[in-house]
């Protein structure tokens, strides 16, 4: 059941026992604001309370799972920070690293529902999967991948860490370093190779997969479940990946107040946000500059 209606930024439905969370502002390439970052860790939370949901699915509407923050946000969809206290007003150009460590860990802290959820959750990727997209789709159990998607972390060049830092814990050392220092966007095939997602299907074959993948969890005990998933994230946990995503969290601050991120960013005026970023990937023939 839903109570969901079509022009909401997050859908979420309950179906023969599957949960499924759709982002859906396709016009917007499902890119995200406050908004939908809530919406989803309220279909999480949802999920997780249903007595009748055994599996949960996250997807995109349209023909791509998210590219990433919305950088263009307009007003109504500027962030919020749970954080406040007394203080002078900052200056122009000052960075409060506490205030923005507070407001980027709690969208942090929201994806984090995904891998906390006891119920398994399968992320579905078509099309695009960048910058922080990432942050949020590799909190998911299983990955399933269309043969024509990427998934990449362009913000590595400029403006951005990973903060969820599942990238390092998901690929192991070679394939991290491969992919974080570089930006470059992965196809699907090579992500398949790594062990990035679990399989590759046509796009118009994707959907019909997951859907019958977190069917099967229906003939599992909840317990079972629960409990093997907890301990399987615990072994990670215990490798410190808490850690991890506080030091990604707060250098993820740090890099988006670098002299050259200011600059970067005033170009967005003089230049228009698409060539500043087509700009940054042409070199690596990447994302927008990738040879068709």
């Amino acid at each position: 059941m839903s109570d969901a209606h079509v022009s909401d930024p997050v859908l979420y439905e309950e179906r023969d026992d599957i949960a499924v969370i759709t982002l859906n502002r396709p016009e917007k390439k499902n890119t995200l604001t406050d908004a939908v970052i809530q919406g989803i860790a309220d279909g999480v939370d949802a999920a997780t309370r249903s007595p009748e949901v055994v599996a949960l699915v996250l997807r995109g509407s349209g023909d791509t799972l998210t590219a990433g923050y919305d950088l263009t946000a307009a007003s109504s969809d500027r962030w919020q920070t749970p954080y406040g206290a007394r203080g002078p007003a900052p200056r122009d150009g000052a960075w409060d690293p506490v205030r923005d460590y507070q407001f980027m860990g709690n969208n942090v802290r929201r994806f984090m529902k995904i891998w906390e959820c006891p119920k398994p959750v399968l992320g579905e990727i078509r099309g695009w999967a960048v910058g922080g997209a990432t942050d949020l789709v590799l909190c998911a159990d299983l990955l399933y991948m269309a043969a024509d998607a990427h998934i990449g972390y362009a913000p590595s060049r400029i403006f951005g860490t990973p903060t969820t830092m599942l990238w390092v814990y998901r690929l192991g050392l070679e394939h991290a370093k491969q992919f974080l220092l570089t930006g470059r966007a992965i196809d699907a095939q090579t992500a398949h190779r790594i062990g990035l997602v679990s399989t590759v299907c046509e796009p118009e074959e994707l959907s019909a997969y997951v859907d019958a993948e977190a069917q099967r969890f229906k003939h599992i005990p909840a317990n079972q479940l629960a409990l093997n998933k907890l301990l399987i994230n615990q072994a990670f946990e215990n490798m410190g990946l808490r850690t991890s995503q506080m030091l990604g969290t707060f250098f993820d601050g740090m890099t988006r107040h670098t002299e050259e991120a200011y600059q970067w960013v005033e170009q967005f005026e003089e230049k228009g946000f698409r060539n500043v970023i087509r700009e940054r990937d042409a070199p690596w023939q990447a994302y927008g500059e990738r040879p068709r």
